[in-house]
């Protein structure tokens, strides 16, 4: 199609395996520059924004940055756009339009009318955000084609239902939609929103500030608006008796894919949602049947396709050469180096936390000492930063101790960050082999 933007695929690694070798590792970088030609229309798209309008938001001001944060992001959805907003509480209930469930097209007048009706939004009730994500999955359902994304706000945990039904429902908008989440202040759990952004293909953050929410969702929705390709896949081919031991998307944040394959024998695909004009990373390990010495081949053929129609926006080459020197077969690759670090640091920091939860101190401290070194090493400044607020570091020594008194919202931050990465230095980074 002539009105998609241009993408491209670059495949970092060292190709070289010793002989008998047969794990290979490679970082698959997919960009996609800018938009569309300038005279093609904007992509379509739909947006759902779901408010928790709690009884707990009635407090610490939630509510009120809550409704600024609402009317800053639909100042922001273009013209034309289908939208929609929701109050989430024991049962969601449409703020705008109001009438039954459907969504409207964005228009000076509806913008107007969603603004005052979310200034009047009050707070009420408890918390089941499964029934919140099966209304947006409705209301986006007649979208098809478009973009369709959802911003959804809670403040707690989802307590008015059960963790089956959240699943169930997760289970239900897989694939129909793409949702961002943020939890305000510090009574809302991150494994929930984790889990519900992973499965739906989105990120979140914490915002322990309320007042931090307008700016938040002003770029959030801007974001989205900048979404220009409704959903992508990257198709990876292996050798006959190869198999793909994983795929982690890096860069912006560390997200394991591996268990999203859609299985076509040699060839899976695996769900990357919408795109916009941005560049993600990927990490892929590919099990090779081990080849002589001198022998080069193709240990995976990495595509970016629509899922739909499986139109090709690009491809590159993970390749394979054996060798007997020594020094070509142990060669690392900085960026495949990096992004193991980072994958590593992001567990060490989730072990670490969990292992305080559950008062082992002796498993947190060892986890956390490993997640400093591992922040250090990848140069991640934000991590290194929130691990000084939960552990006292003896640089001389290489020891660290476990803070008494830590604040609950640095160990939300630092748990709901532990995934956001870095990217590689601009010279440490090696040579692409594919395009």
């Amino acid at each position: 199609m002539t009105d998609r933007p241009p993408f491209t695929i670059k495949v970092d690694q060292n190709p070289y395996l010793g002989a008998g070798g047969h794990e290979m590792h490679a970082i698959v970088s997919v960009e996609s520059s800018g938009g569309p030609a300038p005279e093609a229309p904007a992509a379509r798209a739909a947006e759902v924004i779901v408010i928790d309008a709690s009884g707990s938001m009635s407090y610490s001001g939630k509510m009120g940055a809550a409704k600024r944060a609402a009317e800053a992001a639909l100042k922001v959805v273009r013209d034309g756009v289908r939208f929609a907003v929701v109050a989430g509480s024991n049962s969601p209930r449409m703020v705008y339009p109001a009438g039954g469930e459907r969504l409207v097209t964005m228009n000076r007048q509806h913008r107007s009318g969603a603004i005052g009706a979310v200034s009047r939004l009050e707070a009420s009730g408890g918390t089941a955000i499964g029934s919140w994500l099966r209304l947006a999955d409705r209301l986006l359902a007649g979208e098809e084609g478009a973009v369709r994304h959802a911003i959804l706000l809670t403040d707690g945990k989802n307590q008015h239902e059960s963790a089956e039904e959240l699943d169930a429902a997760l289970r239900t908008c897989e694939g129909h939609f793409g949702c961002d989440a943020r939890g305000v202040g510090t009574d809302w759990d991150v494994a929930e929103l984790r889990k519900i952004t992973s499965v739906l293909l989105g990120g979140f953050l914490d915002v322990p500030d309320p007042a931090d929410l307008e700016d938040d969702f002003r770029q959030m929705m801007r974001d989205a608006m900048g979404k220009n390709v409704a959903d992508l896949a990257l198709r990876v081919w292996t050798p006959q008796n190869g198999s793909l031991r994983f795929v982690k998307q890096m860069v912006p944040s560390v997200e394991d894919l591996t268990g999203r394959r859609d299985d076509k024998g040699q060839i899976g695909d695996y769900p990357l949602g919408a795109w916009g004009a941005e560049s993600r990373e990927y990490h892929l390990c590919v099990d090779v049947p081990p080849g002589d010495v001198g022998r080069q081949g193709r240990a995976a053929w990495v595509k970016l396709v629509v899922p739909d129609t499986g139109e090709e926006l690009a491809h590159a080459n993970v390749l394979v050469e054996w060798t007997d020197d020594e020094a070509l077969s142990t060669r690392i690759n900085a960026r495949v180096a990096h992004h193991t670090g980072q994958s590593e640091l992001a567990d060490a920091i989730q072990e670490g936390l969990a292992a305080r939860r559950d008062g082992d101190e002796e498993r947190a401290t060892a986890r956390l000492g490993r997640a400093v070194a591992l922040a250090e090493q990848v140069g991640n400044e934000e991590i290194t930063d929130l691990l000084g607020r939960m552990v006292d570091v003896d640089h001389e020594s290489g020891t660290v101790r476990l803070k008494k008194d830590v604040d609950v919202a640095d160990e939300m931050s630092l748990d709901t960050r532990s995934v956001r990465t870095v990217r590689t230095r601009q010279d440490e980074s090696a040579p692409g082999t594919g395009a």
